[in-house]
């Protein structure tokens, strides 16, 4: 017998966790029915986004419950190293709570879509790794991965365990007396709001080990470009589909919102699962403003094996 927790296992799996056990609502799963007909005998290419996380525990950018926030730009981040004393202050912050968030049944439903034959590929716009944690394997990180830093010199990179042993021998003491001293905000690129500039300004940050160099964490920026390999490896993967279906994404930005431009522009059905509108709605064969963890649950339980 299957011992794994539901929502955690590629075999004799129940891909409902507790917080969805009813499933999709009698309104949602009409819609769901016809995502399932429509998409029923293709092979999918799925694109997710910050909104498949949020029931892992990680805030989404721009979810309808999401609070405003203007996230460091990397011309920020490299030209002040007031700034990169404040992002890395309120990252190591960010990350002690991260790196604890677990997969949910959306991510594991995914990866069963593969197990199944289900997937040309997986695009993620998350940085959270949690596709790899479910046992997805054909993914593209496509903003990069919140768990690795770069030295911005030397181009050597680091684990970002590592990097929080490092950081914490620093300033002993900072993370609690963050936590201390009031509500902590999160953001699901291991961000953090703290509104404590005293402590700001004592963090000291870690430079590069091997050169002395300006460590970042080994993600895309606002006001970076999307490294161009895994642009093209996201655009293969799509025209290996015959469908593409969005998943928590508000596709705000064009990195992700491109790809459905061209599935739309060569034909290919394009569904979007989200809570609130999108910027591809108007590309969308079917959009459904619904729960995306209980829906992909559903969708990997109801589709066929190809």
């Amino acid at each position: 017998m299957d011992q794994r927790r539901p929502g955690t296992g590629l075999t004799g799996f129940a891909i409902y966790p507790a917080s969805v056990t009813a499933g999709p609502s009698p309104h949602d799963l009409e819609s769901l029915c016809a995502i399932r007909d429509l998409l029923s005998g293709l092979k999918l290419v799925v694109l997710t986004g910050a909104g498949l996380s949020t029931d892992s525990g990680i805030p989404d950018y721009r979810g309808p419950e999401a609070q405003p926030r203007a996230p460091m730009s990397y011309q920020d981040f490299v030209g002040d190293p007031a700034n990169r004393q404040r992002y890395w202050a309120r990252n190591h912050i960010g990350w002690s709570h991260l790196r604890h968030a677990d997969p949910n049944a959306g991510h594991v439903a995914v990866a069963v879509m593969e197990q199944r034959g289900l997937l040309s590929g997986l695009i993620t716009q998350n940085v959270d790794r949690l596709h790899e944690d479910a046992g997805s394997v054909n993914v593209v990180d496509l903003h990069g991965r919140f768990d690795q830093v770069v030295c911005l010199g030397c181009r050597r990179t680091y684990s970002r365990r590592l990097l929080a042993a490092v950081l914490e021998e620093l300033n002993p003491g900072f993370l609690q007396a963050a936590l201390d001293s009031g509500a902590v905000e999160m953001a699901p690129d291991a961000d953090a709001t703290v509104d404590d500039a005293v402590l700001i300004e004592r963090f000291v940050v870690a430079l590069c080990p091997a050169c002395g160099g300006t460590l970042k964490p080994d993600f895309v920026y606002f006001g970076e470009n999307v490294p161009k390999d895994r642009v093209e490896k996201s655009y293969a993967m799509v025209d290996a589909s015959g469908a593409l279906l969005v998943a928590g994404s508000s596709l705000t930005v064009m990195s992700g919102l491109r790809f459905v431009r061209h599935a739309a522009k060569e034909g290919k059905p394009v569904v979007i699962i989200n809570r609130g509108a999108t910027r591809g709605d108007d590309h969308a064969t079917i959009k459904i403003d619904a729960g995306v963890s209980e829906s992909l649950a559903w969708l990997a339980e109801q589709l066929p094996a190809l």
